[in-house]
């Protein structure tokens, strides 16, 4: 039950980091003369670093109890 609530921790996290993406991308776009990104393909960026990163992380932290 405890991976079930560690899922739904995860949820806001997800949502505030394409926040997060999507402000800063435009100073940095600007700078970079990149084209500006919707809040939409924010998220798509931020799944597509979740899961590629996510299992790096879980062999990464492993299970460390014995």
């Amino acid at each position: 039950m405890s991976g079930y609530f560690k899922i739904l921790g995860a949820i806001p996290g997800f949502f505030i980091s394409s926040l997060i993406l999507w402000a800063l991308w435009g100073p940095v776009s600007g700078k970079l003369d990149l084209p500006g990104i919707s809040y939409t393909t924010a998220m798509l960026f931020t799944i597509t670093l979740w899961l590629v990163v996510a299992p790096l992380a879980a062999v990464g932290g492993g299970n460390k109890s014995k």
